[in-house]
């Protein structure tokens, strides 16, 4: 079986349901630890889920060259992740806006990061 970090993203029109709780729970278990599902259907009233991690730095600058990184995958993938940067501490949210929830794009990101 390829390993996620081995995928590439594919490009997402719409048109395609958001991933379902046990393909979420079967991709969740691909990547490394750290990585939750929020869910925010319930303030939004929508099957709106996403992924998020936080990683710790030394410093800000080992946050940004962190952060400088997963912008060079992003770009190569074409999939692009919520970014919050706070001092020496980075939070990563990933979900696909065409499906308005989750998709395998999201957690090839995500094994991709983890490489980092």
């Amino acid at each position: 079986m390829i390993h996620l970090s081995e995928k590439k993203c594919v490009a997402c029109e719409g048109g395609v349901l958001p991933l379902g709780e046990n393909e979420i729970k079967v991709y969740l278990s691909q990547v490394k630890d750290g990585w939750q599902v929020v869910d925010l259907s319930a303030s939004l009233g929508a099957s709106n889920k996403k992924i998020q991690k936080e990683f710790k730095f030394e410093d800000f600058k080992k946050a940004m060259e962190f952060v400088n990184k997963v912008a060079d995958i992003a770009e190569e993938e074409s999939h692009h992740p919520d970014i919050y940067i706070f001092y020496n501490m980075v939070k990563i949210e990933l979900w696909t806006h065409a499906v308005n929830g989750l998709s395998e794009n999201d957690f090839i990101l995500a094994a991709k990061i983890d490489k980092i």
